[in-house]
């Protein structure tokens, strides 16, 4: 997965408080899709962590994950809990308590860099070390990664119009060009592209360190890809591995009252040309059963 860059978040369980069916060290992954291969516990434990693992997939950050059973018919979540730890009561949990941790494992931000001179070879050494990962290339016409951050020209002279409309048409977040500022000027307004669409292209690109070699010019624009770092991840594009995530669709088990995720994965039921989203099989059999006493 990680050779294809697919996302995903990795369950551990580091602590089990009966009675729970897992155990620490217990681990699971979440999928974009919602899809939970291993184990982290039942069926109720199993939509608490699909649920939260999704929502960790849009941002890329880590928690640890305490789900603890309730009285009532409703899901609730302790807002007072303490900066990196979520709490989730569970009305559906037979028993027991359970601390999982969820990694998220994105990959790392995908920069290409185009060109054969002595920038573009310091740009794939300073980018690698700095943690990006780095598709570089000669060829033109090269294929720009569905899921690329950063494009960086750094060819002199060379096919430098042809790559960055391929860049701008491809709506890349960070594209840069190694020119003085009166060529790369040049080189931009010669694209037949609307004004505000050349606008996109950073030249000279790299922050104004001073820089002069090609190394100290790669740094410099290393340094401005990290300042924008945040601004570089484009929306997750579909592979033939891994459909698009659904983080933001979410829904209420109208038996229980739970968050659950509103993904293909999830347990559902159709009524009359809608969906129901359940927790677990009880809920969606109580449900089935009375759909009225439900709002069905």
């Amino acid at each position: 997965m990680r050779d294809e860059r697919t996302p995903y978040v990795l369950a551990t369980v580091v602590r089990a408080e009966r009675p729970t069916s897992a155990k620490a060290g217990d681990r699971a992954i979440v999928l974009a899709d919602g899809t939970i291969e291993g184990f982290v516990g039942g069926v109720c434990a199993e939509s608490t962590v699909r649920l939260q693992g999704l929502r960790l997939l849009g941002h890329g950050e880590s928690t640890l994950l305490r789900i603890t059973p309730i009285d009532g018919d409703e899901e609730v979540v302790d807002e007072t809990a303490p900066e990196g730890l979520v709490v989730v009561g569970n009305p559906c949990l037979s028993g027991g308590t359970l601390d999982i941790f969820l990694e998220a494992v994105l990959p790392p931000t995908l920069v290409h860099v185009f060109g054969a001179a002595p920038i573009a070879r310091a740009m794939e050494s300073v980018a690698r070390a700095s943690g990006f990962a780095v598709t570089a290339t000669t060829d033109p016409d090269a294929p720009i990664a569905p899921d690329t951050s950063a494009v960086v020209v750094a060819s002199h002279g060379r096919d430098e119009e042809k790559v960055l409309a391929r860049a701008l048409a491809a709506q890349v977040p960070y594209i840069g060009l190694i020119a003085s500022r009166r060529r790369g000027m040049a080189v931009v307004s010669e694209l037949d592209l609307p004004e505000d669409v050349r606008a996109k292209v950073r030249t000279p690109a790299g922050l104004d360190i001073g820089a002069r070699t090609p190394l100290e010019i790669a740094v410099s624009v290393v340094a401005e890809l990290v300042s924008v770092k945040a601004e570089l991840h484009p929306a997750p594009k579909p592979t033939p591995r891994q459909p698009l995530p659904m983080v933001s669709m979410e829904a209420i088990d109208p038996v229980c009252g739970m968050t659950v995720a509103a993904v293909p994965t999830s347990l559902q039921l159709e009524l009359e040309g809608k969906t129901w989203y359940f927790c677990g099989p009880g809920c969606k059999q109580a449900f089935a059963d009375n759909p009225k006493a439900y709002g069905g």
